[in-house]
């Protein structure tokens, strides 16, 4: 993988673009797709977004999501534009089995590949280009740093400042993380100086949700949550039978496995999800403990050292067995 700066000479020649998120894409993912979309068509480049999947309503609001191909929805169109491509931009995913029933395709594809993500341990043979940097907040941070390096600091609209900000605030859970770092706190001065209205944001992401949601948030906390405080770890278990009994939809389960980490002394909050074809599961962590290394080890995923994601095939009872044999495996590091 050749590094990101080789295509900025390029940048001005416009091509056809098309820009991947990862499934499932949240502030971020989308976030810095749709201020790169926007930042490329002003350099006068063809873009168009194609989501792996469906995605919250909560990022609905962003400037140019009404734009986004779902992929799963639109398979044909979507594949017609895919073929046509001369670049494609990876956002958010370090490699491209994360773009689930895309994965194939992508594969398929001779078109330069160029990566932009923040996670541990890419993928780095599946790209022709990229940058790959654990060290940065969000992939908007990289955005926001791609457009300066570029040498396009006279790019930044006010739908570039909106998305970029939502996906830093989202993934420094509002600049609550140890990734929040001095140069985050820089880029939103900057962004305040560039016209910035973050009241705007906040309400967008953390005020547009329904009723239900609060009482399945209720629901989870009060009966769904076990504490283990030998392990100092909290797990919470999501049957498929909640999820419909108040009407979850995708990106509604956002930011609950953040909820048990206000409790003193816990280290490890685990949470899983009955979906139909898989269970889901989020990690985060405080201190020293690696979800990144505990969610690869045992549950098919990664991402951060203090938060990552995984999935299993097995039943919700199974892979949560799977979870205790984990834990106790784990103990030493959890103490």
């Amino acid at each position: 993988m050749k590094p990101v700066q080789e295509i900025f000479p390029l940048l001005n020649e416009p091509k056809r673009v098309v820009i991947v998120p990862h499934q499932k894409p949240d502030a971020d993912a989308m976030g810095a797709s749709l201020a790169l979309l926007h930042f490329l068509r002003t350099l006068g480049h063809q873009v168009t977004i194609i989501s792996p999947t469906n995605w919250a309503g909560w990022v609905s609001w962003m400037p140019g999501c009404s734009e986004v191909i779902d992929y799963d929805l639109q398979k044909e169109n979507a594949e017609k534009i895919l073929d046509k491509a001369e670049w494609i931009f990876c956002l958010d995913f370090n490699a491209i089995n994360r773009t689930k029933n895309m994965t194939a395709k992508l594969e398929q594809l001779s078109c330069t590949k160029i990566l932009i993500d923040h996670h541990q341990q890419p993928d780095e043979k599946g790209f022709d280009y990229g940058i790959s940097d654990v060290k940065k907040s969000s992939t908007c941070e990289m955005i926001y740093d791609l457009i300066y390096a570029s040498g396009h600091s006279d790019k930044f609209s006010k739908d570039i400042i909106d998305c970029l900000y939502a996906g830093v605030l989202a993934d420094t859970g509002s600049f609550r993380f140890s990734s929040a770092s001095a140069n985050v706190h820089r880029l939103v001065a900057d962004l305040k100086d560039k016209g910035l209205e973050h009241m705007h944001v906040h309400q967008e992401l953390f005020d547009n949700f329904l009723e239900n949601r609060m009482r399945f948030i209720g629901h989870v906390l009060l009966n769904r949550m076990e504490i283990f405080y030998e392990y100092n770890t909290v797990l919470l278990k999501v049957p498929k039978s909640d999820l419909l009994k108040y009407q979850i939809k995708t990106g509604d389960t956002e930011g609950l496995v953040n909820y048990p980490q206000s409790i003193r002394g816990i280290k490890l909050v685990a949470i899983v999800i009955d979906r139909d074809e898989e269970r889901k599961w989020s990690f985060r962590s405080k201190g020293d403990f690696d979800c990144n290394t505990f969610a690869r080890k045992y549950f098919e995923g990664g991402g951060h050292f203090n938060a990552s994601g995984g999935r299993s095939s097995d039943s919700l009872e199974k892979t949560i067995e799977a979870f205790y044999s984990a834990m106790k495996e784990n103990k030493s590091l959890l103490q």
